[in-house]
């Protein structure tokens, strides 16, 4: 997923990788917590660095720690024996930290300079989650077993949800947005994966979903001398595919992929890497760069009030600034170990020449792409983007719903990032036109391309 797609690779690509513990580093880290709990956040921001100003702008730091605090319960305490990790010249420090109803594990990045590089807030030992299954979930039609895909190299954990008495059923993989997402897909209490995978089942159709390789594996992923989306995302979905291939109850013929945001930026090239998928079907696919995408969105938030304060501004010029390092980047930086908002110059040059509607307009097989209309991440242009590089085949259908924000929860006013704290479902109507779909899509009959809007 997108939000603050620089700042989650920034932290991702900082995992664990041995247990050495500088004292500077582990000094550093409980000053940065002892300024959060006491509500300095104009301090610890001021020790950010550009990119993470540009990912984490002024005003967003308290934000996260208020919405921390709405599920974990009030801050108590943290321990003082925090784990170090160093990859190349950075630094982090994991320190799990005690609160009301469960502990949390708070992890800080620093640079060679010793300033903030990535945070990130993290379930601890015994999280707390209110989750229950969507109303549109029937928990007799369905049946869940734990699998493992991926090479043996990188083996990921993961759910295959089975139709009751399933034979020959057609079957979906899910595709991740961008960050460390595990296979639900969480974001605070809300689990947009878990929700398709049991609505999906409920209707007869099978899910594959499972960790992404840089929650899973993160360290090792670092280490690559030029890592892309390739290692990051589409190896793993062609693992996947090839795993539901191999299951009885599946028709391998009937197998399609499904991604979100950046997954669903993707899903156009990883079709065109197996053509025998049998359809693609887009959530929120973000169809501009991904430096545009950052200074959009920190534009946005900055102005979400009404006004700019002058922080803000700084944290827009930031992303800016940003943006124009990933365009100066040349082909010969792909080799250069060159790391820009905890990205090699690799990922960035990978993404930057890719377009994903020019991709689509080569996939010879049936799409699916939808959008919300409060989706601040992935917007209204972009969906219109698709729209005139594949409204007019026969085989390509559209769907917005107004209401929906970027998890394709229902709402209510402008979408802002503590929207994604408040627990809720997938809609229901998304569901179920992504299973009316699915099922339609080998009728003999040729279908119009449609544009719907839900209310």
């Amino acid at each position: 997923m997108l939000p603050l797609a620089v700042f989650a690779l920034a932290t991702l690509l900082q995992a664990p990788s041995s247990t050495a513990q500088p004292l500077d580093a582990t000094a550093h880290a409980r000053a940065v917590l002892s300024a959060i709990a006491a509500g300095e956040f104009g301090k610890v921001e001021a020790d950010f660095t550009s990119e993470m100003r540009a990912a984490l702008p002024s005003g967003r730091l308290a934000a996260m720690w208020e919405a921390l605090q709405g599920k974990a319960g009030a801050y108590k305490s943290c321990g003082t024996d925090p784990r170090v990790v160093r990859i190349g010249d950075k630094e982090m420090v994991i320190t799990p930290c005690v609160f009301e109803r469960t502990t949390v594990d708070v992890q800080f990045a620093f640079d060679s300079n010793g300033r903030i590089s990535g945070l990130a807030f993290r379930p601890g030992a015994n999280p707390v989650s209110t989750y229950s299954p969507p109303p549109y979930a029937t928990a007799s039609a369905y049946t869940e077993t734990e699998k493992t895909i991926g090479s043996r190299e990188w083996p990921l954990p993961a759910t295959l949800t089975l139709p009751a008495g399933a034979q020959s059923a057609a079957a979906v993989v899910l595709v991740h947005g961008s960050g460390p997402g595990d296979r639900d897909e969480t974001i605070g209490d809300n689990k947009p994966f878990k929700d398709l995978a049991a609505g999906l089942a409920s209707r007869g159709i099978a899910v594959l979903r499972y960790d992404k390789r840089t929650r899973v594996h993160a360290a090792k992923l670092a280490a690559l001398p030029e890592f892309t989306v390739q290692q990051e995302v589409i190896e793993d979905v062609l693992e996947a595919v090839k795993a539901l291939r191999a299951e009885p109850a599946i028709d391998p013929a009937r197998i399609f992929v499904l991604g979100h945001s950046l997954g669903g930026m993707l899903a156009p090239r990883i079709w065109l890497a197996d053509p025998a998928i049998a359809g693609v079907i887009v959530l929120a696919g973000a169809a501009r760069p991904l430096e545009e995408a950052i200074v959009a969105q920190s534009r946005y938030l900055a102005n979400a009030d009404g006004t700019t304060s002058a922080e803000e501004q700084r944290g827009i010029d930031d992303a800016v600034a940003l943006a124009a390092r990933v365009r100066a980047l040349k082909p010969e930086d792909a080799k250069s170990g060159r790391m820009i908002a905890g990205a090699p110059a690799s990922y960035w040059l990978d993404l930057r020449g890719y377009d994903p509607t020019a991709a689509a307009a080569k996939v010879k097989a049936p799409m699916l792409i939808l959008q919300g209309g409060r989706d601040y991440q992935v917007t209204a242009e972009e969906f219109e983007k698709w729209k005139a590089a594949l409204g007019a085949r026969r085989d390509v259908t559209f769907h917005g719903y107004p209401l929906l924000n970027h998890l394709f929860i229902a709402g209510a006013g402008p979408s802002l990032p503590a929207e994604y704290q408040v627990p809720g479902h997938v809609a229901e109507e998304v569901v179920r036109d992504i299973a009316s779909w699915i099922l339609l899509t080998f009728e003999p009959r040729a279908r119009e391309p449609r544009t719907a809007n839900r209310d």
